[in-house]
């Protein structure tokens, strides 16, 4: 095709989208562009129709012409500017008048317009009153031509082919609007099975989220009422429940861990987290969520290397990044070897601050890569049986992308993983001095 007509069809799907905007209904979006369907075509027509009649000294026919281009042109403008309902009973009033007149008057075959607009009417408007009225005025107005109420003598007759034209045109536009409302309707439908599809999914997903938090909340939860129930009984000596206490801080502090991650995703879903950028230190974030892992990081001898330097800056929600990290030094420490080595290190880039966690444990299997940040992943064990519920990286992607930043992941299975999260650069804030 021609670059010429693409260039012509792109302009006028443009056209007829005047007025649409993303947050629009579908079906009031469908009801905008039927709406503008009608006021376009005919306008380089009406043009063309008002110079003719005018040379042919059909003054009053060639008058009517360009009221009609003017009020398309107007519908156009109104819709632009949003005022939808006006627009509406705009073209069909003024359509309603322009064509009655015009097929009284000169007979050209123009009442056959008042079907179209008798058309829209009916799919445009819910309010059953308002298209009982429009249609009963646009009813009589065609019986009233159709059966010559008004007996009117032109001086200067429309010729026999133009009226074949109008009333072909008229029937044309009349098939054309029906079948696009069924394409609308196809659409709508199509829509909502995609919806319903997906609803089911998403049912079906939290259920297996459910599934596996409560497997992790019962045992934690069964194992620290049975030692204190045996404490209390005093069939638990002291000094072994001091023991049995480390074990059981890590499968809480574990669950604790858990817990949130699903209380942030479950807000999430219902729309109640709202991103609050804040120029935050990426260094000071780091220290605060590596003292929740001294404890296993010790248990595991895992030796660590942290290369964030104290002006790395990043501007996101404070909150969410830090999930994000945690979530991210978690799985190292859990996929990582007693032994092992984990480094984590952050760098500036071209206003782009890059976070890596590096660790050389289990790996991660490259086919099972693309399933990490979605439901489809399967939650592992660590090295040490360690458990998560899957959630944990799913959520990382979401916040990631609510704070305009990527995740990455990199992997060698019995190599070790890489995970690299890159925001936007943030600026160092001066703490405030009391005077």
């Amino acid at each position: 095709m021609p670059f010429s007509e693409i260039s012509a069809k792109t302009l006028f799907f443009r056209i007829l989208d005047i007025g649409i905007t993303p947050e629009m209904p579908f079906i009031e979006a469908r009801r905008t562009r039927l709406l503008n369907l009608l006021a376009i075509p005919w306008i380089p027509g009406l043009i063309f129709f008002a110079i003719t009649n005018a040379v042919q000294e059909r003054y009053l026919l060639s008058f009517l012409n360009c009221l009609n281009v003017a009020c398309s042109v107007g519908t156009l403008m109104l819709t632009w500017k949003q005022r939808y309902l006006s627009a509406r009973l705009f073209i069909i009033i003024s359509g309603i008048i322009i064509y009655t007149v015009t097929a009284v008057i000169y007979r050209n075959g123009a009442e056959y317009f008042l079907l179209n607009i008798l058309i829209v009417t009916v799919l445009v408007y819910d309010n059953k009153w308002l298209i009982l009225t429009l249609s009963t005025i646009m009813i009589l107005a065609f019986l009233a031509v159709r059966f010559e109420w008004f007996d009117f003598i032109p001086a200067h007759p429309v010729p026999p082919q133009r009226i074949i034209a109008n009333v072909t045109w008229g029937l044309a536009f009349i098939i054309m609007a029906l079948s696009y409302f069924k394409r609308v309707h196809d659409d709508y439908e199509h829509e909502k099975e995609t919806q319903r599809q997906a609803l089911v999914a998403l049912n079906r997903d939290k259920e297996k989220l459910f599934s596996i938090i409560a497997h992790d909340i019962r045992g934690p939860l069964a194992t620290l009422e049975m030692l204190l129930d045996m404490f209390r009984k005093g069939e638990y000596p002291e000094e072994e429940m001091k023991d049995a206490a480390d074990e059981l801080y890590q499968k809480v502090n574990r669950l604790a861990g858990t817990m949130d991650n699903m209380l942030r995703w479950s807000m999430g879903q219902m729309k109640g987290i709202r991103v609050q950028p804040v120029h935050a230190s990426l260094a000071s974030l780091n220290e605060e969520i590596l003292i929740l892992f001294e404890n296993a990081i010790r248990e595991k001898e895992i030796l660590l290397h942290v290369e964030v330097p104290a002006d790395c800056w990043v501007y996101a929600d404070r909150d969410q990044v830090s999930v994000i990290l945690r979530n991210l030094i978690s799985n190292a420490v859990k996929f990582s070897y007693p032994g092992g080595e984990i480094r984590i290190s952050a760098v500036t880039v071209e206003g782009q601050v890059s976070f890596r966690v590096q660790d050389n444990g289990t790996g991660i299997v490259t086919e099972k890569i693309p399933q990490l940040f979605s439901f489809k992943s399967s939650p592992g064990y660590g090295t040490k049986g360690e458990r998560g519920s899957g959630l944990g990286l799913l959520l990382c992607q979401e916040f990631t992308i609510q704070n305009k930043g990527q995740l990455h992941v990199q992997s060698i299975p019995g190599q070790g993983t890489q995970f690299t999260l890159t925001l936007p650069a943030g600026k160092p804030v001066l703490a405030k001095i009391d005077s």
